[in-house]
């Protein structure tokens, strides 16, 4: 090793110690300005051109030096001589610092891993949770991503993101058979090794805009809960390093946690889809003017984070112009209580031809409701209700139900005076009918025992009461059946404030105060001005 014009002056006695040329690490001596004097036999064997500039450049009062040679790690450690000049012990550490390497990149991995985890699950909407799977792909694991949705109708939603720019929403029609592996992973099938992927026969329709040439690409399912959530294409421009199998592996399991997420998200698309269908015939309608009669609603859930309960209204128009107002209590609150009010609101709709008769009508609703296996039981009130000239003529059956109250046109407040026994509960239920009329501008108001019994007040456990509501009632002469309802409901609100309560409704039935038209010819009933 040594070279024409290095100093060829003894080396240190230490230096020469008994074994230091046959010691089982490489060792050089060097001067105080980095020039070699002495080699034992493993530092020729490993630095046959001399030592390295990090090693001749490095002071010998400062410790180890780490240092390469070769692809391969080493630690230098100093012994200081008297004149200056240092011994150089080299350590390898290659298969510590590979270990260490690849530690921290399963740290980083593990990391990146549970952020993922986070971002997908913030959001249960399927367009944010391919979008952020898009993203954080092009973003941690190649310089572009497509996610691909399973096929609807030869249709295949897509989502493309290139790193550092926004994910962009497609919809296909391609033939994913001319990706190798891409219709295997759609099936949720294992992906191909990207090895034997060719890049240049990607067609188009895969190769983003401006990408340029791909040097490879991944193609990997993504697993979802029983079915595949789609598939997830990975690529890299040429010039870049290929896949390795380490990122491959590390690219599936980012797939699985994509996949499951999107899964999710898309299950509880399905699934809010089929409730909103659902619960769109157990919602409280629409109330307006009928045949010349007001009617007005409002329902307030036991639970404000529901949308039904176990009070319902409805109000159905007869071929007869006598429309026929329901108001009922279901026993219990929520959805269970939601489901027996559908049934018994399908099973008045098809009582409707017999509506006339409301003994009838609530006797063929208990028979369908008794159940030796069930508990559950409902209050109802009827009420038919015909324009008659300037008035409103009612026909009100109470079965179990609160009797409604009617406001006069004087601010007096009177109880309908019908009563009966409850649908659900006996054999047979017994009602009293009782008739009234509503002058022009007069309101009989229907309402559930959550409205009287709320309690709340000042002290907190005062229930708002029959009487509380009559003078509220009182206040509302002449008014409208819609502002008369809001009122109620606000006042009950005001009452409870945020304490607990039972389901709440009110229907109002008002004889408006309007000019009856009679139809050319006088051959119609003609209609009524608001």
């Amino acid at each position: 090793m040594s070279e024409p014009g290095q100093s060829t002056r003894p080396a240190p006695p230490h230096a020469l110690a008994t074994g230091w040329q046959g010691a089982p690490y490489p060792a050089v001596v060097l001067d105080q300005d980095g020039v070699l004097l002495l080699a034992n036999d493993a530092a020729e064997a490993l630095l046959p051109f001399g030592p390295p500039a990090w090693l001749t450049s490095a002071r010998s009062d400062g410790g180890r030096v780490p240092g390469e040679i070769d692809d391969r790690s080493f630690d230098a450690h100093p012994v200081p001589h008297d004149d200056g000049a240092a011994t150089w012990w080299l350590v390898e550490d290659t298969d510590t610092r590979l270990a260490l390497d690849a530690l921290r990149v399963e740290r980083e991995r593990a990391a990146l891993l549970g952020d993922v985890s986070a971002a997908l699950l913030a959001s249960l909407n399927i367009d944010r949770c391919t979008e952020v799977a898009a993203r954080l792909a092009a973003e941690h694991l190649a310089d572009a991503a497509l996610v691909i949705a399973p096929p609807v109708r030869h249709q295949y939603s897509t989502v493309l993101c290139l790193r550092g720019q926004e994910p962009v929403h497609q919809a296909l029609r391609v033939d994913p058979a001319t990706v190798p592996g891409l219709s295997e992973a759609l099936q949720g099938f294992p992906p191909v090794p990207s090895r034997w992927i060719d890049p240049a026969s990607a067609p188009e329709w895969l190769r983003p805009d401006g990408f340029g040439e791909i040097g490879s690409m991944v193609v990997t399912p993504l697993p979802g809960l029983g079915v595949a959530a789609g598939a997830l294409v990975l690529l890299r421009r040429a010039g870049e390093p290929a896949f390795s199998e380490e990122e491959e592996i590390f690219a599936r399991l980012f797939a699985a946690r994509a996949g499951a997420a999107m899964s999710a998200a898309r299950m509880f698309a399905q699934q809010a889809s089929i409730t909103d269908t659902l619960m769109r015939d157990l919602l409280p309608p629409r109330l307006s003017q009928v045949a010349g009669v007001e009617f007005a609603g409002r329902y307030r859930p036991a639970q404000d984070t529901e949308r039904v309960g176990g009070d319902f209204y409805d109000v159905h128009p007869s071929a007869d112009e006598e429309s026929l107002a329901v108001l009922g209590d279901v026993c219990g609150k929520g959805l269970e209580a939601a489901v027996l009010t559908g049934k018994i609101r399908t099973t008045l709709r098809a009582l409707l031809p017999g509506s006339g008769d409301h003994d009838r009508v609530l006797n063929q609703l208990n028979d369908t409701l008794l159940d030796p296996a069930s508990t559950r039981f409902a209050t109802l009130v009827l009420a038919s209700a015909r324009r008659e000239g300037a008035g409103v003529r009612l026909r009100v059956s109470c079965a179990g139900h609160p009797a409604p109250l009617v406001v006069r046109a004087d601010g007096q407040v009177e109880q309908v005076s019908s009563q009966g026994t409850l649908v659900g509960v006996m054999p047979e239920v017994r009602t009293t009918t009782a008739q009234i009329t509503l002058g022009p501008g007069e309101t009989c108001l229907l309402f559930t025992d959550g409205i009287t019994e709320a309690r709340g007040g000042p002290i907190g456990e005062e229930m708002f009461g029959e009487d509380r509501l009559r003078r509220a009632l009182a206040e509302c002469v002449g008014m409208p059946a819609d502002a008369i309802v809001e009122h109620v409901q606000m006042l009950a609100a005001h009452w409870l404030g945020a304490r607990d309560h039972d389901d709440m409704a009110v229907v109002a039935i008002t004889a408006p105060r309007g000019r009856h038209l009679t139809a050319v010819g006088g051959h119609s009933r003609g209609r009524f001005t608001a």
